[in-house]
């Protein structure tokens, strides 16, 4: 039995990872000027031969598709990998990378870096994910500190209440910023909507490096998460250190948080959701729902952005807008589902 379900599962990765890449191929191909793919796969073919061509369909695939297809897929990843090691750390449907409050301090970073307009040299939008990722961790530090003041055993209400209070106090400093924000209102409020439209290869090695170590901390963290279902009181029964779990997957959340969030803004729904999709499809072990959130994630965010760049092209919609609108209805549509079955 446990070689079948191994080799089960193994089908099941391969299947994800062909989808996965199908869907990217596709985005890339596609867009407000479509591209053939024997023209993309000889773009991409070239420039790693080390003979980049000249012509228009080459620098439309390799600087402009390629990097910005890479940032939404790592980010998709990301932000879904996060909301399923959530919802399994508190026990909590609702629970997602914004639960914490972490994506809304991110957020408050990257508007005040647009709005004052703090830059590094050679790295356009290194402020902005510099800031971006300082809050992240600031406001984590902040949140748990407070917790831990009101509750020394860290409990997840006690998290939870505080995490959603911040959220609410540091929208209220946006709000704040943008009013006397200026001329620089209208790239932070698209921001704020969402989108990954100036995405370069210098964003995409950062959310590699992110997700590669975080997603890795959070991958190895799969069966102390397994436990955590039963409760925290059974978790500590059969070994696992509560708090260091909690900690270690909280800090490995905020940073990937603070990068998706400095790189492609506040994009919704896609950690709360997409972990539900997966769940249906793997059930409830985190060794497999992890990493099929992950799958999921990236192939959602890249169709919900190819949708955003060929729906009114050749204008552009934000994928925020997008994701939580398609986000919204299937999260009824599971919650109408789950309901119906109980």
């Amino acid at each position: 039995m446990e070689k079948r379900a191994e080799g089960f599962g193994v089908r099941n990765y391969l299947l994800f990872g062909a989808v996965t890449a199908a869907v990217f191929v596709l985005c890339v191909c596609m867009g407000s000027v479509n591209i053939a793919l024997s023209d993309t796969l000889r773009a991409v073919g070239n420039a790693l031969a080390g003979r980049p061509g000249s012509d228009v369909a080459d620098t439309v695939i390799l600087s402009v598709r390629l990097p910005r297809v890479l940032a939404v897929a790592l980010t998709g990843a990301a932000l879904s990998l996060c909301g399923a090691a959530m919802q399994g750390l508190l026990r909590n449907p609702l629970a997602d990378g914004s639960t914490l409050g972490v994506s809304s301090g991110a957020a408050l970073g990257a508007v005040l870096a647009i709005a004052l307009g703090v830059t590094l040299p050679g790295f356009a939008g290194g402020g902005t994910m510099l800031l971006a990722i300082l809050f992240a961790f600031l406001s984590l530090a902040l949140i748990l500190t407070l917790a831990y003041r009101l509750d020394y055993s860290l409990s997840t209400n006690t998290i939870i209440l505080i995490g959603v209070i911040f959220s609410m106090f540091a929208n209220s400093l946006i709000s704040l910023i943008v009013s006397f924000a200026g001329e620089k209102v209208k790239p932070i409020v698209f921001w704020t909507m969402g989108s990954l439209s100036d995405s370069g290869y210098v964003s995409v090695l950062a959310l590699s490096l992110a997700l590669l170590v975080c997603g890795a901390v959070l991958l190895l963290n799969a069966r102390e998460l397994n436990a955590f279902a039963a409760g925290e009181d059974n978790a500590r029964v059969v070994g696992v250190d509560v708090r260091r779990v909690k900690l270690t997957v909280l800090v490995a959340v905020a940073v990937l948080i603070g990068v998706a969030v400095s790189v492609g803004g506040s994009i919704g729904f896609v950690g709360l959701v997409i972990p539900h999709i997966a769940r249906m499809l793997t059930g409830p072990n985190h060794k497999r729902l992890l990493p099929a959130s992950m799958f999921a994630g990236a192939v959602f965010l890249m169709l919900a952005d190819l949708l955003c760049r060929m729906l009114l092209r050749p204008r552009e919609l934000p994928i925020g807008v997008v994701t939580s609108m398609i986000g919204a209805l299937v999260f009824v549509y599971i919650f109408y589902r789950t309901r119906k079955r109980k």
